[in-house]
C-alpha cells in the first residue's frame, strides 16, 4: 500500500512539473507581409514561428506612417490581423492556415491561437 501511494505521488510531483514548466506554445511557420521600406518600396517581412497567445506589433510599422499589408499566413495556426497596434480596434480580419489575403488588407498587429 505504501508503495503504490509512493507512486502515485512521485507521478503526481512529476506531472505537476512539467505542466509548470511548460514554455509558450509557438506557431509553426512563418507569417509573411509586405511593408513599405525606405524611398517608399515595398518589402517583405516575416515572423518565424510566432508565441502563440500573445499581440506581436509588427515591428516595421513601429513608429511608421505605414502599416504593412497583403499578410501571408503560412503558420499552422489561426491568425488575427488587426488594423492597430496592440491588437486592438474594430479593424480585423481572421487568417486560417495557408491563407493569403490581397494588398488591401492591412495590419499593425496580429495574434496566433
Amino acid at each position: 500500500m505504501r508503495l503504490r501511494n509512493a507512486v502515485i505521488a512521485s507521478a503526481s510531483a512529476l506531472l505537476l512539473a512539467l505542466t509548470l514548466s511548460n514554455p509558450a506554445q509557438a506557431a509553426t511557420g512563418d507569417f509573411d507581409y509586405t511593408y513599405i521600406g525606405t524611398g517608399g518600396i515595398s518589402v517583405n517581412g516575416s515572423l518565424a514561428d510566432p508565441n502563440s497567445g500573445e499581440c506581436i506589433n509588427i515591428p516595421e510599422t513601429v513608429g511608421n506612417n505605414f502599416p504593412a499589408l497583403a499578410p501571408r499566413n503560412f503558420t499552422n495556426a489561426t491568425a488575427t490581423v488587426f488594423l492597430e497596434a496592440d491588437c486592438d480596434g474594430d479593424t480585423y480580419h481572421v487568417m486560417t492556415p495557408g491563407r493569403i489575403l490581397g494588398g488591401g488588407i492591412r495590419l499593425r498587429s496580429v495574434i496566433f491561437s
